[in-house]
Formats: C-alpha cells, structure tokens, sequence
C-alpha cells in the first residue's frame, strides 16, 4: 500500500491528517497479526531447505521447522518424525530455502525513510546527470521549500571532481538545494543554501570540518563533515510525526530484502519517541536495536533513563553511537600519515581528544555500550586506545564495545579488537563500492590493513556485518556476495578485489546472524533458529550454499517472518 501513496508535501514538511490515517491503517493491520500469532496455535513448516548456524559457528541443515506465537520449538533434520497433531497449524514450503532473519548491524532507518521521499542521486555517473535529476524533482515538487536528496558520489563521475553550486544555480532556483553526499560526510548546496546558512569567501572552516574553497577562496558549494552544519542547522527540522511516517515507510521496504533486524546507527531524543509511537499501535516490523546518538542535546536524559526494551522485543535501547572521524571517499576519514592522492592532508578527526574521551566514558559509566564510527588509521588508533583505558577504568568489557566501519587499519591495531574485547562491525559492501577509489586514497601499503576481514577473524574478532544503509544498498543479499566474492555485481575485478580477505559462505552468514545478533546483547533472542529463540526467518528463491557465488546478489527474498508473524 506504502509503495503506491503520495503524500502531499509544503513548506519542506510532509502534510500529515491523511498520513496519520495511512500509518494507523499499517500499524492495525501489524498488531492484529501479532495478537493472532500470541494467542494462536502451533505452526509446522515442512518441505524446506533450511540453513542455521549453531553455537561451535558451524552449519546445520535441516527440514521443517516448528513454532508456537513468536518462539520456535525446534527444527527437524531429514528423516525425524514430524508431530502428527491435527491442531497445528501446516505450512508447506515447496521445497524453498529457509535462513534465520538477517540481521543488519548498522544501518540508519530514518535516513533511508527519507530517501525514499527525496532526490535519489545514487549512480549518476556525472554533474549533469545529478542536477538533471534535482531539475526533475523539483519541477514535480514545486510547494517544497527545500529540495533536499542524497546520494551523490564525485568518484563515479567522469570527472572525478566535486560539484559546485554553480551547476545548480543554472536550474534558475530560488529555493535552497541541499544534497548529500552517498556516505553522508559531505553535502553540495547552492547558493541560495549558502547565502541562507552565511557561508562566504571570509567564513572559516569550523573544526572537524572543512568548506571547500575554489582559488580564490571562495566556496565552491561542497561542506565536508562539521561544516555540513551550517547549512542542515538552517533546514526546519522534522517533526516526530514526520519521522513516524518515515520510520514505518522504511521499516515496511526494509522487510523486503530480509531483514528481520537492524541496529540504527545514531538516534536523536526525537526519534526515540516516534519509535515509541509506533509501539503503541503493535509491534515493529522488524526488531530494532537502537544506538543513541552522543551528540544530541537529550542524551544525557536517555543515559539516565536507562536501558529501553519494548515488551514485544521488537525495540531495544542500550548503546551510544559516536562519530570519531570522516569517511574515505570524500578524504574526511582521519589518517597517520598523508592521503596518497593529497600530499599535505589528513582528513578529519570530528570531535577534540578530550571530547572523545569524555564522551565514550560517560556513556560507559552510564552502562551502554559504546558503538563509535572510525574509518581512517589514526581514527581507529585513537578509538582503540580510548576503549584499552577506558574499558578497564569502567569495567565495562562485557558491555561489548563496537568500532562502527574499523575500515582502515594498521597491523598491530587489527590485533587489539580481539584483546579488548571490541567488535568490528563492518560493512562488506563498502569494499567493493570503494574500490576504485580506496588505493589512490591510501597507496599500496595501507590498504593491506583496510577492509581486512579474514585478518581481523584470524586475529579472533567477532565480525558484526551490516550495510550502511542507505549510503549502500540495504539488501543483506549484496553484503553476501560481496563478502565471498570480494567483486561487484559484474565479478570485477577476476578472482576478487584483494582476495585474500573473502569470508566463507558460512562466515559470512553468522556475521549477518550470530555475530551481529552478539553484537547486540541479543544470542538468546534471534540470530539462529533453535529451541526458545524468536521465529525471525526468511523463505529464498534459492540455495545459498550451493548456487554459484556469483550469483548470490540475485537472491530474491520471497516470504520474511519476525516473531512468528509474516511481514513480507
């Protein structure tokens, strides 16, 4: 139904009356199929090629699989006598392949949510193309007061150079345009924007952040990371009921590929509260772990409330998610040493070594788990050496801290995840998008330590995957294949992008199960199909374990189940 309904948009904000109707319908619909399945009979699917990983990580087939409401009671491996009581409840599965629900160990929900209701910029391959697109949607969109999208990425360009306001101010626009880089860590105005936010030739860089400059020194348009602000403070914010329709439209798509659950990486006091809306009307439809956002005005009040869990475990609260450095591609990711491709630059360290410790350690003091993003060398160094100290003033190993990317690091880095006790979690996407771009960015030293799975589970890290989303596609089937094969959808390059780091079907399957439910705080509830654990699985089009590796982004998600109700 949400594929197909526009809703009317002024003033940069959605209307609402018919959208509050609309999400109310959604939500009717969820929470009469979970009282249904609570108070409901046992259910049998039989006929299945069913996949799970046990405790020892090692894989376990079986046949049909048996749950009563939102628990499963076990599974059947081929030749066990099935129960023969005509009270349950039997599903066949014509012989479709079953997974455990996979789990994406860090998206951003809201994010996606709007992405889907603004200029989608994704794979431009130029300026032209990219402003053609804004031209298009706001000629579509005209009571909007700012157009806003996402999704532009310089690299893919044939120029290979960042945009300027220039080329958007030839559309005649009055009106403000902000558009945000595909990883976020750079955002492209116009001048309307600029002139609106205050930036000219005589306005400074604020720190952690940069304002890209032409000879003259005047801005070209482009902001990277803490200078991003200065536009998006001027944007009116988003309601809490505007963030509930995009929650749920988002929630709603991301079943779609599979995903029974996502850890949404940085979460506003804002956000927290339009989840809490939505449980009124019945469960999620996918279970979210959310991380607290470090840096928002109420986080202090969401440290003292302290942990959250929904009574249907489908929205749990007790991690904080920090932001130590920029990202690689547009050279705001934090270095040791100069980037390969700009002599002299470093990129950016987003928040002052005092601030970082502080932050990280009042979270930990708080009792959460302290998820922190560091993609460059000298981010992840500082991150690492942070937890080494602040781990065993605070007691807190148990509270499995997490490195959010851990995309580039140095050898004797790469051992501390497994010493400490801090998981990667990583993105196996990131490295096939990146890598046109990663070895100019780092030369062919350092990119042996990026993106350098099979070195950090050699070491005994416990890999969580995830996607980024929406800076890469959502679908956990592209993460798949791109952590066997180490390729992009055309098997470039031959053998695979340094192929020595692929993970195993297997290993890749836990990190999306096993590992990023551990990662979580969540072993006992989902990432595996056995006795007790919630009845999260998918029904697939095909075989993932024996259908060539190449083949494995095709997949096609057919049926997707969360505590024993189907979503999808």
């Amino acid at each position: 139904m949400q594929q197909h309904f526009s809703p009317s948009i002024s003033s940069s904000r959605l209307s609402f009356p018919a959208l509050r109707v609309f999400a109310l319908l959604c939500f009717s619909l969820y929470a009469s199929l979970y009282s249904l399945v609570v108070f409901g009979q046992s259910t049998l699917m039989v006929n299945i090629n069913g996949y799970s990983v046990d405790a020892d990580e090692n894989l376990q087939h079986f046949t049909a699989l048996q749950f009563t409401g939102d628990t499963l009671d076990r599974v059947f491996t081929e030749g066990e006598t099935l129960p023969a009581d005509e009270g349950i409840t039997r599903i066949d599965g014509a012989g479709l392949t079953l997974l455990p629900g996979l789990i994406d160990a860090h998206g951003h929900i809201l994010s996606y949510g709007l992405s889907l209701l603004r200029v989608d910029l994704t794979g431009t391959e130029s300026e032209q193309e990219a402003v053609q697109r804004v031209q298009e949607f706001q000629a579509a969109n005209p009571d909007l007061a700012w157009i806003q999208g996402r999704g532009w990425n310089q690299v893919l360009w044939d120029t290979r150079a960042f945009p300027s306001a220039a080329s958007l101010d030839g559309l005649s626009m009055e009106r403000p345009v902000w558009l945000s880089r595909v990883d976020g860590h750079a955002g492209w105005a116009n001048s309307a924007a600029l002139e609106i936010a205050g930036v000219g030739i005589t306005t400074p860089d604020p720190d952690g952040g940069q304002i890209i400059r032409d000879e003259e020194g005047r801005p070209t348009g482009v902001l990277v990371d803490n200078a991003m602000r200065l536009v998006t403070s001027k944007i009116p914010a988003l309601t809490q009921e505007e963030q509930q329709f995009a929650l749920q439209r988002a929630m709603t798509e991301l079943t779609r590929f599979g995903l029974t659950g996502v850890h949404d990486a940085g979460i506003s006091a804002v956000t927290v509260q339009a989840y809490k809306s939505l449980l009124e009307s019945g469960p999620l439809p996918i279970r979210v772990y959310a991380m607290l956002a470090a840096t928002d005005p109420d986080n202090a009040a969401n440290l003292a409330a302290g942990y959250y869990e929904s009574e249907d475990q489908t929205l749990s609260i007790r991690s904080v998610k920090i932001v130590a450095d920029g990202a690689l591609g547009s050279r705001g990711a934090a270095l040791i040493d100069d980037y390969s491709d700009m002599p002299g630059h470093r990129g950016l360290m987003l928040l002052e070594p005092e601030r970082l410790t502080e932050v990280m350690e009042t979270a930990m003091r708080a009792g959460f788990q302290v998820n922190t993003h560091a993609i460059g060398d000298r981010a992840n160094q500082a991150v690492l050496d942070n937890y080494a100290a602040l781990i065993a003033a605070t007691d807190s190993r148990e509270l499995r801290h997490r490195i959010e990317h851990a995309q580039v690091l140095t050898y004797q880095d790469i051992l501390r995840f497994s010493e400490l006790g801090v998981i990667p979690s990583m993105q196996a996407t990131h490295a096939t998008s990146d890598k046109n771009m990663a070895e100019d960015r780092l030369g062919p030293v350092r990119i042996q330590g990026a993106y350098a799975w099979r070195k950090l589970a050699d070491a005994g890290a416990v890999i969580a995957n995830g996607s980024d989303f929406p800076v890469e596609s959502p679908n956990p089937f592209f993460g798949l294949h791109a952590a066997i094969t180490r390729q992009d959808h055309d098997n470039e390059p031959p053998g695979g992008w340094y192929p020595e780091e692929r993970m195993t079907r297997v290993e890749a399957l836990t990190s999306f199960t096993r590992h990023a439910a551990y990662a979580a705080h969540q072993e006992n509830l989902v990432g595996a199909l056995e006795l007790g654990k919630k009845a999260d699985f998918i029904l697939v089009d095909r075989d993932l374990f024996s259908v060539p590796e190449s083949q494995i982004w095709q997949t096609e998600v057919l049926q997707t189940w969360v505590g024993g109700r189907r979503v999808h």
